[in-house]
């Protein structure tokens, strides 16, 4: 245990002993942990495999490489139809956390690290672009030129959050927003 850690599980008292018997269960395969975004964050050699981290609704355990696991339970979740690697196991109530399941998917997460397997994920220029952002990219050359320049994340994150807006002016609105923010080199929450 890392004492560094310690105050994730002190401090949400609604899930404290999901939390402890996950780090429990997590620390018995024989990973290191570590504190990362907050959150206590179980690595093999030096690569994240698991993290803990709650939620009002419930508490999860993410598997930075859950969409190479296999899911005999059928309990990995995909947060979002746009979280590419990620999968979660979520609880509800201490009597869901079963130590030889949770142990069987820390396993193999650890053998696909071993293994070197990676994602393949979906690249930035397969995102559509918004006609409206398009448009804006071809009137001003110094903001096409300021969102090539961010990193692929960032730009995903413009990309989504443009469109989701569902109406024309909504997207419109979002991006003359953010022109600013692009032009600076930052990030939709940077």
């Amino acid at each position: 245990m890392n004492p560094k850690a310690d105050f994730y599980f002190e401090k949400d008292k609604a899930w404290s002993k999901e939390t402890e018997k996950l780090r429990k269960i997590i620390l018995d395969c024989g990973l290191t942990e570590e504190v990362k975004w907050g959150c206590p964050c179980y690595q093999y050699e030096g690569t994240n495999i698991v993290l803990i981290h709650t939620f009002k609704e419930y508490c999860a355990v993410l598997f930075f490489k859950g969409a190479l696991l296999n899911d005999p339970e059928g309990i990995l979740i995909q947060q979002t139809e746009n979280v590419q690697a990620q999968r979660q196991i979520r609880y509800t109530n201490i009597k869901e956390v079963k130590e030889r399941i949770l142990k069987s998917y820390v396993y193999e997460a650890i053998e696909v690290e071993k293994a070197g397997l990676k994602v393949q994920l979906k690249k930035t220029k397969e995102y559509p672009v918004p006609e409206e952002f398009q448009a804006q990219l071809n009137k001003k050359p110094a903001l096409k030129k300021a969102f090539e320049a961010l990193t692929p994340g960032r730009q995903r994150g413009y990309l989504l959050y443009f469109s989701q807006a569902k109406q024309a002016k909504t997207r419109e609105a979002r991006i003359e927003k953010y022109v600013p923010q692009i032009l600076a080199g930052k990030g939709l929450e940077d």
